[in-house]
């Protein structure tokens, strides 16, 4: 994509949740990965095409709407062993650094809130493009992925198994499809 594309897409943008995905992947038992996603969040990006390191990103996920395709083990998720819902119903994300990689490739610096503990996290995207829908509204997407452990935000429940090892791995793998649409 050529800078004069890049600068056309300078602005602020409304992620569009209806078409975007905010999941996750962890190990379970050692031998299997079980997927999940938030399905309530919304978010704000600031694009700056010709100065990509000034962009921001800001989203606020409802950890409520964690899904993982099993009721059981989503309440489990929301109590007190893990994201104890009640007590802290949002997780945060709040850029504090954007760079451009080269190509399509970005990163993304910010402070991580989960459980009332913030923390940095780094997100490496690819941007997939920008078009405008049938609507006629400006749309940008973008794909990314991180790692946290998620003891360093004291989430640290787990279960030992019979033959060595751990129920849930404290290793958990972030993925993002963004699409966000231009403010008016």
């Amino acid at each position: 994509m050529t800078n004069t594309d890049l600068t056309a897409l300078t602005g602020d943008y409304t992620i569009d949740p209806s078409h975007s995905t905010i999941g996750f992947t962890v190990r379970h038992a050692m031998v299997t990965n079980v997927k999940g996603k938030f399905n309530e969040f919304s978010g704000s990006l600031h694009l700056d095409g010709s100065n990509p390191s000034d962009s921001t990103a800001s989203i606020d996920v409802k950890m409520d709407s964690i899904d993982t395709g099993a009721p059981d083990r989503d309440g489990h998720l929301k109590s007190a062993d893990f994201f104890k819902t009640d007590e802290f119903p949002t997780m945060t994300f709040r850029s504090t650094k954007a760079e451009a990689l080269g190509d399509e490739d970005y990163r993304i610096t910010g402070d991580l809130t989960i459980l009332g503990t913030t923390k940095p996290l780094t997100i490496d995207l690819e941007f997939n493009g920008a078009a405008k829908d049938p609507f006629g509204n400006e749309r940008v997407g973008f794909e990314g992925k991180a790692e946290i452990k998620r003891s360093e935000w004291g989430l640290t429940w787990n279960a030992a198994l019979e033959t060595g090892g751990v129920l849930v791995s404290d290793k958990i793998k972030l993925h993002f499809d963004i699409s966000a649409i231009k403010n008016a």
